[in-house]
């Protein structure tokens, strides 16, 4: 059985944390007459996925990559989900400003992963 690239199963498995993470966060803001209690209790069983994945994740990526790289690789992960999860879900647009915000963010994360010098 071929082994996954490490690079590969660290982004895909951060990449499904995130999907998860962002219905825990903000997925009970289309049912704001549920009881807090509920939709508290709810996010954090959706949020015990998120870290089934996320922990092996940067257990497997750290090493390939450094700490901060895996931390940059989920910031940018975390914008793009939550960027798809706004539009779909919640029907919000993005304006200029957060394409702008995202771009300068996306702008920070080349300078981590540009070797310099």
């Amino acid at each position: 059985m071929p082994q996954i690239p490490i690079p590969l199963a660290t982004i895909g498995l951060l990449l499904l944390s995130n999907v998860f993470m962002t219905f825990a966060w903000y997925g009970h803001l289309r049912f704001k007459g549920a009881p807090l209690v509920a939709v508290i209790l709810v996010s954090w069983g959706i949020a015990l996925f998120e870290y089934m994945l996320q922990v092996p994740a940067n257990r497997i990526g750290h090493g390939h990559f450094s700490a901060a790289e895996l931390k940059t690789i989920q910031e940018v992960l975390t914008l793009s989900v939550f960027a798809a999860f706004s539009v779909l879900y919640l029907k919000e647009p993005l304006g200029w400003n957060h394409v702008l915000g995202f771009g300068l963010i996306a702008l920070g994360a080349f300078c981590i992963f540009h070797k310099w010098g």
